[in-house]
């Protein structure tokens, strides 16, 4: 499956990017340089230099420039070759390379890799990530083994805690959980309603650290193509929601290929959590633990299961809870379509003569 490309994508964290370093990565399936220039702006440039091919990251920073480490071209900011050092030193109008639009907002590096305009009032709202004086946060990022589209059908239904993360995020009690599937203008939300529950490790942690049963809530948000906010938490049996005890989870996905995936998670918890040191260090450890241990193995055999064979294909069974997923994946396969068809209406205006003006 495609890539919709007209969208924001978080290429990496913003720490990075560091000054005088050149960052490498590949995203939907394009290799990407990425680098700070003197007024510490980042830089995105395709990561091939036009000569011989070679990676653009195996070469060096001078003056903002970025020098090909095999025959000394130099590029600009703007992707331009600006320096041939060998014979008359003419710079042929072919010998540039793409750069791509990047935003550095939410404490992450964002990048468009389309062809139609960016937009940056289009970057999905997680300004929870710089309110740093309320918010006590911390991050993570895992390569994922399978295609986006399988991690993001685990997070949007998140009945699978009850089995895979029991004792860690979910409880035996949750399965029965009423779960509430809505769409808010592009937008997905999964919302799911636990009462009387006895708490998961994760969770205990944050509130009372007595064991006692809750009341427990998590509501997914999707916002195409690949982001998600999690607000989810716990409070008394038949009580409010209190001022901690509950916190919102950061998961954006890239897609590296069609098989591999850049996720990048976080966690922002309100100040009222005022988590002890070695208490907050447990938390991202056994929250590190459910992604990486449990998650990323499951999916992993799900793809290798897959092959190359599309999901339509596979002939799924379908439940309940899957209302989701499946959405998600036909607004995807909307966005490609009409993706697709502008391309199509783009050349094809491109393709027509004017015709002759009737004198």
């Amino acid at each position: 499956m495609p890539f919709v490309k007209n969208a924001w994508y978080v290429a990496c964290w913003a720490d990075d990017v560091k000054s005088n370093e050149l960052f490498a990565r590949q995203l939907l399936g394009e290799q990407v340089v990425f680098y700070r220039n003197a007024a510490k702006e980042v830089v995105a440039l395709q990561d091939r230099c036009p000569h011989r091919f070679i990676p653009l990251h195996r070469g060096k920073l001078v003056d903002d420039k970025i020098e090909c480490a095999y025959h000394g071209l130099q590029f600009d900011c703007t992707g331009k070759c600006v320096k041939n050092p060998h014979g008359d030193g003419k710079i042929p109008a072919a010998a540039r390379v793409k750069r791509y639009p990047v935003v550095e907002k939410h404490r992450m590096i964002w990048i468009w890799m389309g062809e139609e305009p960016a937009t940056e009032d289009t970057i999905p709202d997680y300004s929870v990530m710089d309110n740093t004086e309320s918010f006590q946060t911390s991050f993570g990022y895992l390569e994922i083994p399978a295609n986006y589209l399988l991690m993001g059908e685990n997070l949007l239904d998140l009945s699978h805690i009850t089995y895979l993360h029991d004792g860690y995020l979910g409880s035996p009690e949750q399965v029965g959980a009423d779960q509430v599937v809505e769409e808010v203008g592009n937008e997905i939300h999964c919302k799911r309603w636990m009462p009387n529950v006895s708490i998961p490790g994760i969770f205990d942690l944050l509130y009372r650290q007595d064991g006692k049963p809750v009341d427990m809530w998590t509501n997914m948000r999707w916002l195409p193509p690949s982001c998600f906010l999690l607000d989810t938490g716990a409070h008394e049996v038949g009580g409010q929601r209190e001022d901690y005890g509950w916190y919102y989870g950061i998961h954006i996905l890239t897609p590296e290929t069609e098989k591999t995936t850049h996720y990048h998670f976080a966690a922002a918890m309100p100040p009222g959590t005022d988590l002890p040191a070695e208490v907050d260090e447990k938390f991202r450890k056994l929250r590190r633990y459910a992604f990486e241990m449990q998650d990323q193995p499951i999916i992993d055999a799900q793809q290798k299961a897959m092959g190359d064979t599309e999901f339509w294909d596979m002939k799924p069974v379908l439940l309940g809870i899957d209302a989701g997923p499946v959405r998600m994946r036909r607004t995807i396969q909307k966005m490609l379509q009409d993706e697709a068809e502008r391309v199509q209406a783009q050349k094809a205006q491109r393709t027509t003569k004017p015709e002759t003006a009737v004198q």
